[in-house]
């Protein structure tokens, strides 16, 4: 084994090539754009059974290896992990790797690092941590899983010897929240581009799609998302049916029965034509085609850190209305409009939207595409990433 390797185990993603996910488009890419060979990066990938599939792959050049997924419910990510810590470090014993990297995304375990953080030391290792956004805040979560989620990430932050935050707003409230254990962190970003859809304006996937939901071209608002009250679409529909356009609002997003009744109690959207939950959408260049025809974009995140979609957003509409909360303004700055959720005030933003010029949409569009390519492109994070890991 040559001495300036730098071997990097990452766990805590499900795994590449990537389906879905921010955290598996991220290890994805951070594979592909891949530049320092003396960074060797073993992936952990989570697999339903692990005896029909190959318990070690390769994948953009990166060695991957299978955990099979414990039948737990919500807590199967939490030993997912675990068993995925235990298997790197088995690896590096048998291989004899001297000063390896363990990046683990997200604060699942913390209850149990203390243990590992002593295995990773043993072997000279280095616990990284990718600490997410606020997941004790979301909305899905009991409230004892919310007070696990709190204690875990507290003890994730105490123990992690580096913390990467993909938000600036995270970093300052890792720093003001738990200060009193002098956390050691850097700030990297997610990361997206802006290069154009593969598909022409009058593709017959495009079109297709268009005339199946219903929907023209520049004529419909859009929101891509997952489906959960921290998202805030509530706010959204409820202002969209106040405001006065005429366009369609499309709602590309992974519906789940119980939420959308209580929106329909709450909203009555369903007496609104102009409301139209139009499915999922996985196939990416379709998916940027539909952002880059939308008239406008709402972005109503209001957990977490750089969203994937936001970003994604930037990179292709012109037209970006984002929720004015910390996270969303540091990616926007001045290349998108702000709205609250006080009564009236999107509506008012939508209906001020309508009325804006294309020349005044165009330049803030240019605006947005810049900041992406200047600050969020996919070859200056992994650069940054690949600085990190060589550290």
């Amino acid at each position: 084994m040559i001495e300036k390797e730098q071997h990097v185990f990452i766990i805590g993603c499900k795994g590449i090539p990537a389906q879905y996910g921010g955290y598996e488009t991220f290890i994805d890419k951070l594979t592909q754009y891949h530049v320092n060979k003396n960074i060797i990066y073993h992936i952990a990938c989570a697999v339903d059974d692990i005896k029909e599939i190959p318990k070690e792959f390769e994948c953009n050049g990166a060695h991957c290896f299978n955990i099979q997924w414990k039948k737990l419910g919500a807590a199967r990510a939490i030993f997912y992990d675990i068993d995925a810590i235990k298997w790197s470090l088995d690896y590096v014993k048998k291989n004899h790797i001297k000063h390896p990297v363990f990046y683990i995304l997200a604060c699942r375990i913390g209850p149990f690092i203390v243990h590992y953080k002593k295995q990773i030391k043993s072997v000279g290792g280095q616990l990284l941590v990718n600490p997410d956004g606020h997941e004790w805040m979301r909305a899905k979560w009991s409230a004892p899983v919310r007070r696990y989620w709190k204690i875990s990430e507290r003890l994730m932050v105490n123990y992690a010897d580096l913390l990467i935050c993909d938000s600036r707003n995270i970093e300052k409230y890792i720093h003001e929240e738990y200060s009193k254990y002098n956390p050691n962190t850097t700030f990297i970003a997610y990361g997206s581009d802006t290069k154009p859809s593969l598909l022409k304006d009058d593709d017959n996937k495009f079109v297709s799609w268009l005339n199946e939901k219903g929907l023209k071209p520049k004529e419909y608002y859009l929101v891509v998302g997952r489906f959960v009250p921290e998202n805030n679409y509530e706010t959204m529909i409820k202002e969209f049916m106040k405001s006065n356009t005429k366009k369609n609002f499309a709602l590309i997003t992974n519906v789940s029965d119980k939420f959308l009744q209580e929106l329909k109690i709450k909203t009555q959207f369903d007496k609104d034509s102009r409301i139209k939950f139009v499915g999922t959408v996985y196939d990416q260049e379709l998916l940027k085609k539909i952002r880059e025809q939308t008239y406008g974009y709402f972005h109503g995140h209001e957990v977490g850190g750089t969203n994937p979609s936001l970003l994604e957003a930037l990179g292709s509409t012109d037209l970006n209305l984002l929720l004015d909360v910390g996270f969303n303004k540091e990616v926007g700055e001045d290349a998108a409009l702000y709205w609250n959720k006080k009564n009236g005030n999107l509506a008012a933003l939508i209906n001020e939207a309508d009325n804006m010029d294309t020349e005044s949409i165009q330049e803030i569009g240019i605006e947005a595409k810049k900041r992406i390519s200047d600050l969020y492109s996919w070859e200056y994070i992994v650069d940054e990433y690949e600085k990190v890991f060589l550290k």
